[in-house]
């Protein structure tokens, strides 16, 4: 059994998004009992990721790492045609992955207590971006 349901986040700019419950509700839609549930998103700019929800300050250190990793406006860059944050979106969504695999089970996400599910932005100005979760079981 495969169900698959899109949906759209306007980002605010650089930063999370959680997406936790809509990711749970295709899944109690799709009817599956057991399975797993792939979160993916069409951009090459920005992440999903998992990761804690309790404590925010947890996605903003996770902001500064980004910012180690692939700085903004490094003069390394070739590509930089969309801004000073372009390349570094693009690498950053390397990094952090643009889909994730979550089980489901008694037609649930089986995420742990501090599990939340995000779309990670990493261009500095707001979009609007496609994630597609495709339930299998």
């Amino acid at each position: 059994m495969a169900y698959q349901e899109s949906f759209d986040v306007n980002s605010r700019g650089r930063g999370t998004v959680e997406i936790t419950v809509e990711v749970a509700r295709i899944v109690r839609a799709s009817g599956v009992q057991i399975g797993l549930a792939n979160v993916f998103v069409q951009h090459t700019s920005c992440s999903v990721v998992l990761t804690e929800n309790a404590d925010p300050s947890v996605r903003r250190d996770l902001e500064t790492l980004a910012a180690r990793w692939a700085p903004d406006g490094d003069a390394a860059y070739h590509h930089d045609s969309e801004g000073d944050d372009d390349m570094a979106a693009h690498g950053r969504n390397i990094l952090a992955g643009a889909s994730l695999g979550v089980p489901v089970g008694k037609g649930a996400l089986l995420l742990g207590t501090w599990q939340g599910i995000y779309l990670w932005e990493h261009r500095t100005f707001p979009h609007r971006r496609r994630v597609i979760v495709t339930v299998v079981g």
